[in-house]
């Protein structure tokens, strides 16, 4: 599947020290340390509707990442998936009267369009579920074959309506399950079934067994299986098998947002570990803390959104935008508001006044400061501190454009601001 375009970024001179991440699985500061390319997985979007300030939050955390990585002098090898094809897709297509199929491809372009509007740089692969099927059921059949997963077993009547060739994984026989989230199994449960699981289902072995596989059902798309039977993959096995077939196991970073810690992350690790038999899937398991609006999570489920392209639309800059976003730290749980937008259009506004007037401070500590910043738990907000700093201190300053102009790239290039 055909990707945004990356905006072209200044060279800067000089080099950031090591990416260092707080890494959920072992609960404590690491450093990336690529062997070769830095190898990032992100969970995508299920495309049903538009990219809201949650989403945004997660992209923009991992394009600093990314870029983080970049300025330290690593190539980056970066993969994103797409849910194409998923349980709330065809409910929302259903409901709205439209082919799944439009529906999604309708909401991937407006994602797009808001990733190039905040100058995420674009996945180096970028990758559906449906035109990844042969290696989803490639995949599960593995898991089949090897005694590490079962079909469920149910009677007669429930065969002719509920699908019986759905297939599920055996935790039982996966003792790293729990190595990266580490909760309990109450924890678990409290949340299994709101996140897409099914505890209740009967004939399960254990109620938190992922589904692999959903039997074809009357009325729902499904594709050739083999001998698992015609169908489609779960949720969680296509993150698996994405980031196993192009990035490998033990890749560098795993990211996505807290709520994908249980069951999604958890689950597409011990999958990995029962198809290849090694663990980590991942060596760093970072996580994007959740955006509130209203007094809630912000989530397509409650109806809170505010969508990056309403917000585009009403002709808020896409660079105030990112600077909300830049503003929280990216493990930090925050509420959106519009005084928020009103200060990050006003720091915008300082900033640019600033880079048009062509007087500025020294621009080499502000630059390696920057640098520090991100290099240290991706600490943006601290960042745009420093380069508030420097705005105010440059209206005092002589004409510099040699300064200026280093300053405006570090921005551009280490924040993706665009000044």
């Amino acid at each position: 599947m055909k990707s945004w375009s990356s905006p072209a970024l200044p060279d800067l001179p000089g080099e950031s020290g090591p990416l260092h991440l707080f890494d959920t699985a072992s609960d404590a500061l690491r450093e990336v340390r690529p062997e070769g390319p830095a190898r990032m997985y992100v969970c995508g979007i299920t495309p049903y509707d538009a990219t809201h300030l949650g989403h945004a939050a997660t992209y923009v955390t991992f394009d600093l990442a990314n870029r983080a990585l970049r300025a330290a002098g690593h190539a980056v090898a970066y993969v994103q998936n797409t849910t194409d094809v998923d349980d709330p897709l065809l409910e929302r297509a259903a409901r709205d009267g439209v082919d799944w199929r439009e529906l999604a491809a309708s909401e991937i372009r407006l994602f797009h369009e808001d990733m190039t509007a905040l100058r995420v740089l674009a996945p180096d692969h970028y990758v559906g579920v449906v035109e990844t099927m042969p290696q989803h059921v490639a995949t599960v059949t593995a898991l089949v074959d090897s005694g590490a997963a079962y079909p469920l077993e149910v009677d007669a009547a429930e065969a002719a309506t509920d699908g019986v060739r759905d297939i599920y994984l055996d935790l039982s026989k996966q003792p790293s399950f729990g190595e990266v989230s580490h909760w309990s199994r109450e924890q678990m449960m409290s949340v299994f079934a709101e996140r897409g699981g099914d505890p209740d289902r009967s004939g399960k072995r254990d109620p938190l067994d992922p589904l692999l596989w959903r039997g074809a059902r009357k009325g729902e798309p499904s594709w050739e299986g083999g001998e698992i039977g015609d169908g489609r993959p779960g949720w969680h096995i296509e993150c698996t098998t994405i980031a196993l077939n192009l990035l490998h196991d033990g890749f560098d970073i795993q990211g996505g947002g807290t709520d994908l810690i249980f069951p999604h992350h958890e689950m597409s690790a011990v999958q990995a570990a029962a198809l290849t038999g090694r663990t980590p899937f991942a060596q760093l398991y970072a996580h994007q803390g959740m955006v509130g609006y209203d007094g809630e999570k912000m989530s397509k489920s409650k109806g809170n959104l505010v969508r990056v392209s309403d917000l585009r639309r009403d002709g808020v800059d896409p660079m105030a935008i990112r600077l909300v976003l830049l503003a929280q730290h990216f493990r930090t749980d925050w509420e959106y508001t519009d005084a928020l937008l009103k200060q990050a259009a006003e720091r915008l506004e300082r900033w640019r006044a600033v880079v048009a007037s062509g007087r500025g401070a020294d621009a080499a500590p502000v630059v390696a400061a920057v640098r520090a910043h991100l290099a240290d738990d991706l600490h943006s907000e601290r960042a745009l501190d420093v380069i508030d700093d420097w705005a105010a201190r440059s209206l005092d300053a002589p004409e510099n454009g040699a300064a200026v102009a280093e300053v405006r790239d570090a921005v551009d290039t280490l924040l993706g601001v665009r000044l």
